[in-house]
């Protein structure tokens, strides 16, 4: 009983591995996958990571530093008790102890203008992996639309094998009722083995695809994987590229796209950066404190006690010995330790000013360094609206080019459809032979492929400009 029910979650598990295996991938899925997961996208979170340490950094630089120190050793020779600071010829051992503080009250306001920068540079890396992630969801939904592309082509030339099968079927019969000579079937049996080499193009294409797509998900390229197929992909009915304008569709797009933002972000920074020069020039005022005690071991204590001498003193020129009692060291002891680190235990209280007088023009040539960078990244601005406008304007030149060319390409179709039921017509009853008949079948084949291909570079002109006017990317 236990290895039935051990082989029935077994299998239960194998099933749902199955299932996620064979999981269908929505555009929204892959972009999302994408955002978690590309390299790309990861090296942008990393970049804001770095950016909020180093905001923290600078608002703690605000806060006053503590430190503590001790050090403890032995001294031979002729060497200077560091508790009396006198000279001896012997070993002694010292141990001391401090903390110490210091902040910083005035730095020529770098400290707050560090702080001002570093949140504006962190807002800026957020920007930066937005946009990231925009341009990868632009690529997956490239990559995705080429995959769509693919497979309507292998249906489509799957369509067309099967066609020239039943009609390769059709002139067998035909030839062995003898209304055809037995020629007619090998423009047939050509015309299935192109249709044959235009499924394997196709699959390779399709491969290819996924490929591509697996790259920007950073999935293994062995994973089965298979995308979501929308009922059928339409171009919008509303969309119409003549009615796109370039400046209303660049202006847009300088609000929507964050590497705009980004960029006059990376501006204001490098014009900190240049106030934090100028701070060089200005005086720093600290403020600074400390608690110190030391410990020798050759630090003692005299041991007072009475001493009696006699000193001889002339009275009417007559010498007189007189007795004196005085209080002197008879005898030293030395102190112990914790005795000598609390008797020695020492307060300092200061401020501190330093005044830049002269740097070795450091102070001047980072001003001037700061300087050029708010000229380089103002050029940097500039060239990058540039390009956005020649982006969004390149964009409507596209959407409107692939406007035509599949209206180009659907009048082919119509043309060629045509001109294939024409000389369907006329094979069946026999004006025409089999080779006329392929060549016209061939030519509404090519213009099907084209008509396929238009669409989804239309499409996919489309959302470009979509995504310029900050609009999702998806296939609704």
């Amino acid at each position: 009983m236990q290895r039935k029910i051990t082989l029935l979650f077994a299998l239960v598990g194998l099933a749902f591995t199955a299932s996620q295996a064979q999981t269908a991938w929505t555009l929204e899925k892959c972009v999302e996958y994408a955002r978690q997961n590309n390299l790309s996208v990861k090296q942008a979170e990393y970049t804001i990571q770095n950016s909020e340490l180093t905001k923290k950094q600078n608002v703690y630089n605000r806060l006053p530093g503590l430190s503590a120190r001790t050090n403890a050793g032995l001294q031979f020779g002729r060497t200077i008790d560091p508790t009396t600071n006198t000279f001896n010829t012997e070993q002694i051992g010292f141990n001391s102890f401090s903390v110490d503080l210091n902040a910083t009250l005035y730095s020529g306001n770098q400290l707050n203008n560090a702080v001002k920068q570093s949140r504006i540079d962190l807002e800026a890396a957020r920007l930066d992996a937005q946009a990231t992630v925009n341009d990868i969801g632009l690529s997956i939904a490239s990559a995705y639309l080429s995959i769509l592309l693919a497979e309507e082509q292998l249906d489509n030339a799957q369509r067309r094998l099967q066609l020239s099968q039943t009609q390769l079927e059709q002139t067998d019969k035909l030839i062995q009722a003898g209304s055809l000579p037995p020629n007619d079937r090998l423009d047939f049996v050509a015309q299935i083995a192109l249709d044959e080499q235009s499924i394997v193009e196709a699959q390779n294409l399709v491969a290819i695809g996924y490929l591509n797509l697996k790259q920007l998900l950073e999935l293994d390229p062995s994973e089965d994987m298979r995308i979501v197929r929308p009922g059928s992909v339409e171009i919008p009915e509303d969309a119409d590229p003549r009615s796109y304008e370039l400046e209303a569709v660049y202006s847009t797009a300088l609000q929507t796209q964050p590497q705009v933002r980004a960029a006059d972000l990376r501006l204001e920074s490098a014009q900190l950066d240049e106030n934090l020069a100028q701070g060089g020039y200005l005086p720093t005022l600290s403020l600074f404190a400390s608690l110190n005690s030391n410990y020798s071991s050759a630090f003692q204590s005299a041991i007072f006690g009475t001493v009696r001498t006699k000193q001889t003193v002339f009275i009417n020129n007559d010498p007189v010995e007189i007795e004196f009692e005085n209080q002197a060291p008879v005898d030293y002891q030395n102190i112990p330790y914790d005795t000598q680190i609390r008797d020695n235990f020492g307060q300092t209280v200061g401020l501190s000013l330093g005044i830049p007088i002269y740097s070795n023009h450091r102070n001047r040539i980072n001003v001037e360094r700061a300087r050029l960078n708010v000229l380089n990244t103002q050029v940097a601005n500039r060239q990058l609206r540039q390009q956005l406008k020649t982006d969004v304007q390149r964009a409507i030149a596209d959407a409107r080019a692939a406007r035509e060319s599949l209206q180009a390409a659907q009048r082919s179709v119509d043309a060629a459809q045509a001109a294939f039921d024409n000389a369907d017509k006329r094979f069946r009853l026999g004006a025409i032979n089999s080779l006329e008949y392929t060549t016209a079948r061939n030519n509404l084949d090519r213009a099907q492929v084209d008509v396929i291909r238009a669409k989804y570079q239309y499409l996919f002109n489309l959302k470009v400009v979509d995504f310029y006017l900050g609009r999702p990317i998806n296939l609704d």
